[in-house]
Formats: C-alpha cells, structure tokens, sequence
C-alpha cells in the first residue's frame, strides 16, 4: 500500500472513531453544544481527508482511462463541485 494511501486510511479510521464517539454523545442525552461540537469536528475532518484525496489523486481522475476523456473531466468537475457544495 503507498504512503499516501494510508494516511488517508489513517485518517478516515479516526473519523470513524469520532463518529462512534458521537453516537455514544447522542445515545447519553449529552448537551445539545456537545453534540453540534463534535459533529462540527467530525465534518472538518470530512473536508480535510476529501481535500487529501483530491490533491493526491487529482491528475489520476481527470486522467482515468475513459472512451470519452471529455466526459470523464466533466464528470470529475461535477463530483468536485457537489463536494465544494457548488451544485
């Protein structure tokens, strides 16, 4: 496994971790701002790891093997944009 990917694999298990540690903040009845606070942690990270994913893997989207590499770069605008929340 390259370097790369598994510091995204790092990261993406810490995410879980925090997911895991949010569900137990919801299933305790803890404060509403506790709640919103790690779920505000926990949608950084999100972002952060997208961000990871796209820098490191950017030329390989557009560039993918494809009949049609119009398409295919259309295709990866469109995936970036909803990610962005452009859409």
């Amino acid at each position: 496994m390259n370097k790369d990917r598994e510091k995204v694999l790092n990261r993406l298990k810490r995410i879980e971790g925090q997911i895991r540690g949010l569900q137990r903040l919801v299933e305790s009845g803890a404060p509403c701002v506790d709640v919103i606070t790690q779920m505000s942690a926990v949608t950084s990270a999100m972002k952060k790891t997208a961000g990871v994913i796209i820098v490191n893997n950017m030329n390989k989207c557009i560039h993918e093997v494809s009949e049609n590499p119009e398409v295919r770069q259309k295709e990866f605008q469109m995936a970036l944009m909803r990610f962005i929340d452009l859409s």
